[in-house]
């Protein structure tokens, strides 16, 4: 009788210590970081490789996990309460309730999730070996509750998160989370912009056709020169006709190294034939496309035009650039009006100002789905060409037209909403 209730609680021991393997293995391959785990295995450590397989089939494997917790809790508890009855007879199923529920709670749970939680990677790296044997054994058993599962949440119409989906919004969370404890905003912000790419069509950061400097390209050769050289910009586009038809880009250090070796008259020199063909994009291009494209094509410049053809704008390199990293500004710019705080809490916002800027600068929430620039908002909102001196409220801010030229709203008044005073303790 005595060598029997030994051997029970002997077994009883070595099923909690099972438990709480299981308790740890769950938690550290659920919070170990992912990425110190995928540098490991890029750099050949093999149980960085195991773990990389059983996350694969992450939901076989929590399956099996919860699986064998529950098979050995069990047990535990029927083998003591079997121990205690023989002992204290009906009275031994409380007190069996009682020891299990805290041995479990205390030794299989609270101390092993405890401590995985606060060496993920290393409890993670020392289980996955003999895990991966568990989800071999118990796998099938996995497999066919994962099946039912399925199938009940399919009846009930519960879709799963699509995995990118998922681990972009784990990506984006986990970048606020870091500016929120760092105080890192810019760099909070940079990458913020690497995720935004693929979100941000090139019709919203274009230079606007009517922004562009182009030069004519019937000019004379002297004409063009004095253009190209009086201008700001390296890539100048040539137009025949109208401005709408661009017929070729003018690079600067084409120009002067025509320059020194053209012998003859500089009026002789047939600068339009060093215009390159311009290379035109649709507006509905994504950055990361657009990025990708600059970089297969090893060009800097290209011409953004509609559905129909016409040309809209012009985007380059920098101004993909400059949405991850902010404005990138050097000894040739000219510094905008842009953006003015005033004491009163507003700020006097040029209506070219991309509510892109504005957001991001003031971490505003001004919506950019129907509009891009923010007198493109109010033009949206207000479904009409406002007049100097309206006032509007949209979405909790307040907008006031302080100039308007024909049909274009160049000058606003933005007071946002007041932040909530916090309560003093």
């Amino acid at each position: 009788m005595r060598t029997t209730i030994l051997l029970s609680l002997v077994a009883i021991f070595f099923l909690l210590v099972i438990s709480a393997f299981f308790s740890a293995s769950e938690t550290a391959m659920t919070t170990a970081s992912k990425a110190r785990l995928h540098h490991l295995e890029r750099k050949g450590n093999p149980r960085a490789a195991t773990i990389a397989k059983l996350n694969a089939r992450r939901e076989r494997m929590l399956g099996t996990v919860l699986i064998g917790n529950n098979l050995v809790n069990i047990l535990s508890s029927a083998l003591l309460t079997s121990v205690l009855i023989s002992a204290f007879g009906d009275a031994g199923v409380a007190y069996a309730t009682a020891i299990m529920t805290i041995l479990v709670l205390v030794f299989a749970e609270i101390l092993p999730k405890t401590y995985a939680l606060l060496h993920a990677e290393r409890v993670a790296l020392a289980v996955a070996p003999l895990l991966r044997m568990v989800v071999a054994v118990v796998g099938p058993v996995s497999i066919a509750v994962d099946a039912l599962v399925g199938f009940i949440l399919r009846v009930l119409r519960v879709r799963a998160p699509k995995g990118a989906a998922v681990a972009h919004e784990e990506l984006r969370g986990a970048i606020d989370l870091y500016g929120l404890q760092a105080g890192g905003r810019g760099e909070r912000q940079m990458l913020g912009g690497i995720l935004d790419l693929a979100h941000v069509d090139v019709s919203e950061i274009m230079v606007h056709r009517k922004n562009m400097f182009v030069l004519d390209a019937g000019l004379p050769p002297a004409k063009l020169l004095e253009g190209v050289l009086e201008g700001q910009y390296t890539r100048v586009p040539l137009y025949r006709d109208n401005p709408d038809n661009v017929v070729g880009v003018l690079h600067v250090k084409d120009v002067l190294a025509a320059i020194t070796s053209h012998k003859e008259d500089i009026a002789t020199l047939d600068i339009v034939n060093l215009a390159k063909e311009p290379w035109f994009v649709p507006s509905t291009t994504n950055l990361r496309e657009q990025l990708q494209a600059f970089r297969s094509r090893k060009a800097h410049f290209a011409l953004v035009v509609d559905e129909y053809g016409a040309l809209m704008g012009l985007v380059t390199l920098e101004d993909i650039l400059e949405e991850i990293v902010g404005d990138i500004s050097d000894e040739f710019d000219v510094a905008a009006a842009g953006i003015r705080p005033q004491a009163d809490g507003s700020y006097i916002v040029e209506g070219a100002t991309t509510i892109r800027d504005l957001n991001r600068r003031f971490e505003w929430t001004l919506p950019d789905d129907e509009a891009t620039t923010v007198a493109g908002l109010v033009l949206h909102e207000a479904r009409t060409i406002p007049e100097a001196g309206q006032v509007f409220t949209f979405h909790g801010y307040r907008f006031e037209v302080l100039r308007r030229q024909r049909n274009q709203i160049t000058l606003l008044r933005i007071t946002p909403p007041r932040r909530p005073v916090p309560a003093a303790a």
